[in-house]
């Protein structure tokens, strides 16, 4: 029996440092996703920027869970801490800083609701043909084309976009996986996991609308080789990839 999407409670994970600018509106964007069982769960990696003060004061009713971190941890630490509070069906990312809409997730949700496809995990992919991708940025998209492939090269995956922020999961893959990067390691981590394991992974196209650095946007250089020393370490040297 083919399922629905509404079948289905998808839980949103928004992890966010410093990011008192967009955060509400990211929040008001998940809730217009056009998705009727939505759980929200928001990770504060320490902000010091009034983003906690923020939530505490007027965000609390648009957030399903808030988790308030000590100190900061990092992207991937921050996850952790979504993943284990998770109760939906599905998990998915997504960032605080509006370079993905919501909108997408239905489109992220089909492979698993469609048919014979039977996903474990789906990848949002800016560069495949069938969303709006605003065009900026040519090391930053080149830099992720690279990665991709080498990342592909390692795992025999053939995917179009390793470090895309929207991967959905099924919730009793990804809180069965056991993760370490703290940072944006995460990306490689978790992929040449799901490899390890023989997922299932779909890739569907998703729009995409960077920002500057003057922005906000926090990944730079050295996570691009703590990525490439991700890639080799989790993929080739890299033991039970779950708990």
């Amino acid at each position: 029996m083919t399922m629905e999407k509404n079948d289905l409670k998808l839980t949103v994970i928004i992890p966010c440092y410093n990011e008192k600018d967009t955060l509400e509106k990211c929040l008001d964007a998940v809730r217009d996703c056009g998705l009727e069982n939505v759980e929200i769960i928001v990770i504060d990696d320490c902000s010091t920027d009034g983003t906690r003060e923020l939530i505490k004061e007027k965000l609390m009713p648009k957030i399903d869970k808030v988790l308030f971190h000590k100190r900061n941890c990092g992207k991937g630490r921050a996850l952790r801490s979504g993943f284990r509070a998770a109760t939906g069906d599905l998990v998915v990312v997504q960032d605080a800083d509006l370079e993905y809409d919501p909108k997408d997730y239905q489109k992220l949700m089909l492979p698993f609701v469609t048919g014979r496809m039977d996903a474990d995990v789906v990848y949002g992919s800016r560069y495949m043909r069938g969303g709006y991708y605003m065009i900026k940025h040519f090391w930053h998209s080149l830099g992720n084309k690279m990665l991709t492939i080498m990342s592909n090269i390692f795992s025999d995956l053939a995917l179009t976009d390793m470090e895309t922020c929207y991967k959905m999961f099924k919730r009793e893959i990804i809180q069965n996986i056991k993760l370490e990067e703290n940072r944006f390691g995460f990306e490689p981590e978790v992929t040449a996991k799901l490899a390890k394991m023989h997922c299932k992974i779909y890739e569907v196209p998703i729009s995409y609308y960077p920002r500057d650095y003057s922005e906000g946007k926090k990944i730079g250089l050295k996570d691009a080789f703590r990525a490439f020393y991700c890639i080799i370490k989790y993929n080739l040297f890299c033991g039970d990839a779950s708990h």
